[in-house]
C-alpha cells in the first residue's frame, strides 16, 4: 500500500489540513500504517499534482492560511481500483523472533526482559484498542458501512494485539521452564 491511499482513506472520511490529517492519522490509520509528518506533507503535494485531491486556502487568525485537503473525483476513482487491486500477502518481519532463535548463543535473563517489555507495550496497545471499542462501537452488530469497515479493522489489531500479548506469554513461560530444566541438570552451570 503507497501512503497515498492510506491518506485518501483518511480524506474521505473528513477533510483537513495536512497537520490535522497528520494529527488523525496518528490516532487511527497510523496504527496499521506509520508515517512522519514530513512524509504526509510531501505525499499530499504530490497527490494534489496528480489530482487525487484538491485544497482549499482557509485563513487562519494570527498564522498563516491552511490549506484544507478534499479527495477529488480522480482520487476517490484511484480509491475504487486500488480497492480492487488484489494484494500480497506480506511477510512477517518480527526482530524478537529472530532474537529468540539465538537465544542460546545469547543472555537469555535479558532476552526475557526484552519480550516482556514487548509484552507490555501490546498490552497496552490491546487495552487502548479495546477502550476504542467500548467507546465508539457499543453496538458493534447493528454497525454497517463506513462504521462497520472501521470497526472491523479495529478488531484486526484486537486480535493481533491479543495474539502477541499471548505468544509472548507462551515465550516467557517456555524459557523459565528451559532455564530450570538445565539448572536442574547442571546446578553450577558447567555447560552450555
Amino acid at each position: 500500500m503507497a501512503l497515498e491511499h492510506a491518506l485518501l482513506v483518511s480524506l474521505t472520511e473528513r477533510a483537513s489540513s495536512g497537520y490535522d490529517l497528520a494529527r488523525r492519522f496518528d490516532k487511527s490509520i497510523g496504527f496499521f500504517w506509520n508515517a512522519t509528518h514530513q512524509q504526509i506533507y510531501r505525499v499530499l503535494k504530490r497527490m494534489e499534482e496528480q489530482g487525487w485531491v484538491t485544497a482549499e486556502a482557509v485563513a487562519q487568525e494570527g498564522r498563516p492560511d491552511k490549506k484544507v485537503y478534499t479527495v477529488s473525483e480522480a482520487g476517490r476513482e484511484e480509491l475504487t481500483r486500488w480497492i480492487a487491486e488484489p494484494i500480497d500477502i506480506a511477510p512477517m518481519r518480527n526482530e524478537l523472533g529472530v532474537k529468540l532463535r539465538a537465544a542460546s548463543l545469547g543472555d537469555v535473563p535479558a532476552l526475557c526482559a526484552e519480550v516482556t517489555r514487548h509484552r507490555d507495550q501490546h498490552a497496552h496497545r490491546l487495552e487502548l484498542y479495546r477502550t476504542f471499542e467500548k467507546k465508539d462501537y457499543p453496538a458493534p452488530d447493528q454497525l454497517t458501512g463506513r462504521r462497520l469497515h472501521q470497526y472491523l479493522v479495529l478488531r484486526g489489531g484486537i486480535r493481533v494485539e491479543e495474539g502477541f500479548v499471548d505468544w509472548c506469554d507462551e515465550v516467557l513461560d517456555a524459557l523459565q521452564r528451559d532455564t530450570a530444566r538445565s539448572l536442574a541438570s547442571d546446578p553450577k552451570g558447567t555447560r552450555q
